[in-house]
């Protein structure tokens, strides 16, 4: 079902709570140990738990990052041409450590993309199923520049590769670092007014960045983004089908309760139901996409 922004419907006013950061991701998949041994053995995650037909997939043996989930007679679906995950989003603590994931990359003779956002450096891998993933480190707040309107300058220039690799160290690759975390997810939506009213007006979102009229990005506490939103699977772009493989939701961690109450109040007035679990609130956003709301990371 498409929905729409009710007509005359007041949108909360109260912004996310600063310290408002993204959990989890649920992904579905097709063969759940050919992705388990790619997220151990390329993307350096390894396995906290498993439990039916998932694993859920840690950094520092604690708290789960990316939790896996196969789907019988999955679709495995052209990227592109659905509303749903472009990518999620793994953010590591510093620049050795992104240097060390590139390094690890090229070892095992991983095909990679990269791009240097300004506000950080990033590269760019694609799952056994199609999943867009990105490992990136942040550059301190104090370097992002502010354009004239306000807005978070973010760009997408060459990566200087070889000064990351100058930053790794010697050794054996040992996984992803403690420390890290989900950064953001980036989606592909089918209206980009309709999204930003949603994760922006709605769910408190601000917004840093208009990236022409095919991209948005928003984040809480003055972060550069924990969502990103694009038009570039098309506009009115159709819902990712259920046994596709993709996200079967992620996660929004917003330490506020009475800020959470707010947004289902409103959920109700766009008359999207919101599912009350022990760990949280699940829901779907206009575009079928499903969302994870908690107060506490831990899923």
């Amino acid at each position: 079902m498409t929905w729409t922004q009710p007509t005359g419907a007041k949108l909360p006013s109260a912004a996310a709570h600063a310290g408002t950061e993204m959990g989890a991701v649920h992904l579905k998949v097709s063969d759940l140990e050919r992705s388990v041994r790619y997220y151990t053995e390329t993307i350096g995650l390894s396995v906290l738990n498993r439990y039916g037909g998932a694993a859920r997939m840690t950094a520092d043996g604690a708290y789960p990052l990316v939790v896996l989930e196969q789907v019988p007679n999955a679709l495995v679906l052209p990227p592109g041409r659905n509303s749903g995950l472009y990518h999620f989003a793994l953010l590591v603590p510093n620049r050795r450590d992104l240097g060390n994931v590139l390094k690890h990359l090229i070892r095992s003779q991983v095909r990679v993309g990269s791009a240097d956002h300004d506000v950080s450096e990033a590269l760019y891998l694609t799952d056994p199923d199609g999943i867009g993933i990105e490992i990136y480190r942040d550059r301190d707040r104090t370097e992002w520049k502010r354009m004239k309107s306000g807005e978070i300058y973010m760009s997408a220039d060459p990566l200087d590769g070889a000064g990351l690799l100058r930053e790794a160290e010697d050794g054996e690759w040992s996984g992803l670092p403690v420390g890290t975390r989900v950064g953001h997810v980036h989606l592909h939506v089918g209206d980009l007014r309709l999204a930003e009213a949603f994760y922006c007006g709605l769910l408190g979102f601000g917004t840093t960045l208009h990236y022409g009229s095919s991209a948005l990005f928003a984040g809480a506490g003055g972060y550069h983004h924990h969502i990103g939103l694009n038009l570039w699977a098309g506009a009115n772009a159709p819902p990712t089908p259920e046994r596709a493989t993709g996200l079967r939701y992620f996660t929004i961690v917003n330490p506020d309760p009475g800020h959470i109450e707010r947004i289902l109040e409103k959920l109700a007035v766009w008359s999207i139901e919101a599912e009350t679990r022990g760990d949280g609130w699940y829901f779907r956003d206009p575009f079928g996409i499903g969302v994870r709301l908690t107060t506490c990371g831990i899923l």
